[in-house]
């Protein structure tokens, strides 16, 4: 059953669902099909519940599943609106299950749907912003368009790593067994799609194709492995178009590559008619890890995949792109922010992923709460956020400059030294793209060694997605091969800076920058921090008639166009 949650948030519903004998496998063991239609089930109601219409599953980000779960358990779902868009939505799904004998709880995945609003007549609905009240929600909220931005680079990120790669495939084979051709691997299966299958529209459930597309995934993966294959994971994908009552759904699925312990199966949906005459429409493709676990729960080693010429080739060159983006995805974005090492190491394949931690780290830090006024001076305000091993500041104030053109400025940190004291140098190094770039940072602080710091930075910078929104440039440490660590001197990190700047009329605009101290200098910051904060004062003071004085710059206003 789904209810509306008791917490206060609209778009918040509950799902607790008993797994009876008749939703498991072979091994008494919740089907992922089932548990799939039970989390799109969810996200459509809380998706439906802010739009006020019926809404269709758009995309779903990727899918890790942490733990089985067994006949008799509970699966709890929680899902909520994060943000809406124009006619879209993102939806955060937690998914937990609840062993009720023992009274133990363990959480099973967390994903994000979008999902389209329509109007009966089948058009696009603009949707009705959405006003996050709590600390998560806001944290949520924000992030949502930095996932938004993920997803449309998406295709471009594997088509790079692709590129990049070489184009020679090479077959091996494992304790000397031969490669299993792929083509013994393949399925394919006809679903008639029936009213049960369909919303309300007569459009079939995205969680109901996802289901079936489960279902050939896993026969394709026992052909390989000749075994039971345990799903791991669902990569990121989108729905193609609708399909419809009295639809016949044609499922297509094949091994793409088999590693030491996963192996990926390329699945794919295709719909038509009663009549054949009409060319099947593809509704949706999607990729899916699997891996085959023994007796004590280890994964077991797979034989190699013999690839088919041609296409087949292709799909085997793209799974092992996948599975580095893949991985990448669930080392930098997936970690909390405690857990992702102070410099990454940077590359074209993970460029995307690290642009996006570097934002949603400094707007996760914005959207904290507990924010307390250190020192008050003039128009400098200085706030102090204490929280786990780090602390935190804030310093903001109002500036007569419009929002675009301080962005612009303090963007380039090329120029910071004219208003920072601490900055000796800043060479741009790399140019990633419009949005992304890194510097090589030489600062006047002399270290522990009696040396300056130097710093490898990737700032990334964003303009607004919606009124309200600031204007972010974050900066966090990266290393690149082409700057190595030097004697000359000592290699500094900066886990989480950067500026907001929200406009506050068209000439006016509050500049906050923030900083997060990392665990090695917070003996040094918890005992200086009288001396630290007269210190950030000092350099926002800087920073301001910096802005003023650059803010009719021709370069600037060239850059605004």
């Amino acid at each position: 059953m789904a209810s509306p949650s008791p917490t206060g948030n609209p778009t918040e519903v509950q799902m607790s669902q008993l797994v009876l004998p008749c939703h498991t496998n072979h091994c008494g063991e919740l089907s992922t099909g089932q548990l799939l239609k039970w989390i799109d089930t969810a996200a459509c109601l809380s998706a439906e519940r802010h739009a006020g219409c019926p809404c269709v599953t758009a995309s779903m980000d990727d899918i890790y599943f942490e733990h089985t779960i067994s006949v008799g358990q509970v699966v709890n779902i929680k899902a909520k609106v994060n943000r809406a868009f124009n006619s879209s939505m993102e939806v955060g799904i937690q998914v937990s299950y609840e062993d009720l004998c023992s009274g133990k709880h363990c959480s099973i995945c967390k994903a994000y749907a979008t999902f389209v609003a329509q109007a009966p007549s089948g058009s696009k609905v603009k949707l009705k912003p959405l006003t996050p009240q709590t600390e998560e929600e806001k944290i949520e909220h924000s992030i949502a368009a930095e996932r938004r931005r993920m997803r449309l680079v998406h295709k471009d990120t594997l088509k790079d790593l692709l590129t990049r790669s070489p184009r020679e495939t090479e077959l091996e084979t494992r304790d000397g067994s031969a490669a299993v051709p792929a083509e013994k691997t393949r399925v394919e299966s006809v679903e008639l799609v029936l009213p049960p299958h369909a919303n309300h529209q007569g459009n079939t459930f995205g969680g109901q194709i996802m289901a079936w597309m489960e279902n050939v995934a896993t026969i394709a993966a026992s052909r390989l492995c000749h075994a039971h294959p345990t799903l791991r994971a669902i990569e990121m994908f989108h729905f193609r178009g609708p399909s419809q009552v009295g639809d016949r759904l044609v499922l297509k699925a094949i091994v793409n590559n088999a590693f030491k312990n996963s192996m990926e199966v390329g699945v794919c949906a295709e719909a038509y008619g009663q009549e054949m005459s009409v060319s099947r429409r593809h509704i949706n493709s999607a990729f899916m890890t699997f891996v085959v676990l023994d007796q004590e729960g280890r994964p077991r080693t797979l034989p190699m995949v013999a690839p088919e010429p041609g296409d087949g080739v292709r799909r085997y060159r793209e799974a092992s792109a996948r599975k580095k983006i893949r991985l990448d995805r669930k080392y930098v974005v997936s970690c909390k922010q405690t857990e992702v090492p102070l410099s990454v190491p940077w590359d074209q394949s993970n460029k995307v992923y690290l642009s996006y931690n570097n934002v949603s780290a400094l707007k996760t830090l914005v959207a904290k709460a507990n924010w307390a006024l250190a020192r008050e001076k003039e128009k400098v305000r200085m706030y102090t956020l204490e929280e786990d091993k780090f602390l935190s500041f804030r310093i903001e104030m109002s500036v007569r400059i419009a929002a675009g053109r301080a962005f612009s400025l303090l963007s380039d940190l090329r120029r910071r030294h004219e208003w920072d004291s601490h900055y000796a140098s800043a060479e741009l190094v790399q140019q990633v793209d419009d949005d992304d770039m890194i510097y090589h940072v030489v600062s006047q602080t002399l270290s522990h060694e009696n040396k300056p710091q130097d710093f490898v930075i990737l700032a990334s910078r964003r303009k607004p997605c919606s009124k309200g929104d600031p204007y972010v440039v974050a900066f966090r440490s990266v290393t690149l091969p082409t700057h190595p660590a030097s004697a000359s001197f000592t290699r500094g990190e900066t886990l989480c800076s950067g500026f907001c700047i929200w406009p506050e009329s068209e000439e006016t605009s509050k500049v906050a920058y923030y900083n997060q101290a990392t665990p090695g200098y917070l003996n040094y910051v918890t005992t200086n921090v009288a001396g630290l904060s007269s210190n950030f004062c000092a350099t926002f003071e800087a920073c301001e008639k910096f802005l003023l004085k650059n803010k009719e710059d021709l370069i600037v206003r060239l850059q605004d166009l």
